[in-house]
């Protein structure tokens, strides 16, 4: 493993008052298509998946404001973009006169140099100095056997503007059967709403990408802080009191991480799983709708609009130039 630490932009909401649709999904990227019914209010939406875990989408039509855009962006879509596209886009969406209604940062700790037990443990003895009004732990568990599946922290309430979630990514990535799970570790997941999330857009806007590390890790300190106190000890000596020494060593780790632009690599039996889960009902309707002259349309304009990703999917890819004719592979 080349990397101990690393942080990723993970999560990316955003509205803009006044946008051309298709100008917001090319912004964004990805192959989109209208969905059957609307998004967050919005009476007309599209969506945007590849696959991989990632899903964009998008609202719009809102009567009262016909032309607002309203999209959500999970983590697998935002992490694949270099970092200067995400300043980029961050900017134009405030230059549009947009707001960032929500924003999450992901800093791993791959070695998992600090478990989740041990931040439990911390926590119950008093050493946690923050600015969370509640600390919650949810088990998981399988239903059917009982197995457990690790324990999830959550600092600050689901209603509040900040909110961090420590857990184990390692064993989350294991139970979704992906191929890279040993590469994830213990996950320290900040995840701002409204005014904060702006706040935080920003000022990633403005600040030099390399000084990213610094301001994100700083904003983890500044909502929770791991010292050498006890719940008893007045305001002024849990400020003053020195670090925990794993606290210290885990947040100097972060400041000196990659930001990390990830690179998920496809299977065809992944894409065909994410597609019998996420298209199959819309599949369905469209074959009782349409029949399948439709269906059998849409493969071949989806065939004039391959690009290198989907090349990438077929053994061996087509040669150029030639003439392919609809006879699927028998599975």
């Amino acid at each position: 493993m080349e990397e101990a630490f690393t942080q990723t932009v993970d999560y990316l909401a955003f509205t803009v008052p006044k946008a051309a649709v298709a100008d917001v999904q090319g912004r964004i990227g990805g192959d989109w298509v209208e969905a059957p019914t609307g998004f967050r209010g919005y009476p007309t939406a599209y969506v945007s998946a590849d696959g991989t875990g990632g899903v964009g989408k998008m609202g719009t039509g809102a009567p009262r404001r016909p032309a607002e855009v309203h999209s959500d962006l999970t983590g697998a879509v935002v992490s694949q973009w270099p970092l200067e596209q995400l300043q980029d886009t961050l900017r134009w969406i405030f230059s549009l006169g947009g707001n960032i209604t929500r924003l999450d940062i992901a800093l791993d700790d791959r070695l998992m140099a600090v478990s989740v037990a041990s931040v439990k443990s911390a926590v119950e003895a008093g050493q946690a100095v923050t600015r969370a009004a509640c600390f919650r732990v949810i088990e998981d568990s399988n239903l059917r056997d009982g197995t457990p599946h690790g324990q999830t922290l959550y600092f600050g309430s689901p209603q509040s503007q900040t909110q961090l979630r420590v857990y184990d990514k390692r064993a989350e990535q294991h139970r979704k059967g992906r191929a890279h799970a040993d590469e994830y570790g213990t996950r320290w997941e900040l995840e701002f709403r409204k005014d904060r999330a702006q706040a935080c857009a920003k000022a990633l806007c403005n600040l030099p990408i390399e000084d990213w590390k610094e301001f994100l890790v700083g904003l983890l300190r500044s909502y929770v802080d791991f010292r050498q106190v006890t719940r008893e000890a007045t305001p002024w000596e849990k400020y003053r009191a020195p670090l925990l020494a794993w606290w210290e060593g885990l947040t100097e780790g972060f400041k000196r991480c990659r930001l990390l632009v990830t690179k998920p690599q496809r299977t065809l039996e992944q894409v065909k799983q994410w597609f019998s889960q996420a298209m199959g009902p819309i599949l369905a309707v469209l074959y009782f709708k349409g029949g399948t002259k439709y269906l059998e349309q849409c493969v071949e304009s989806g065939i004039d609009r391959w690009k290198g990703r989907h090349l990438t999917l077929l053994k061996p890819p087509p040669k150029p130039g030639r003439t392919y004719v609809l006879r699927p592979t028998e599975t």
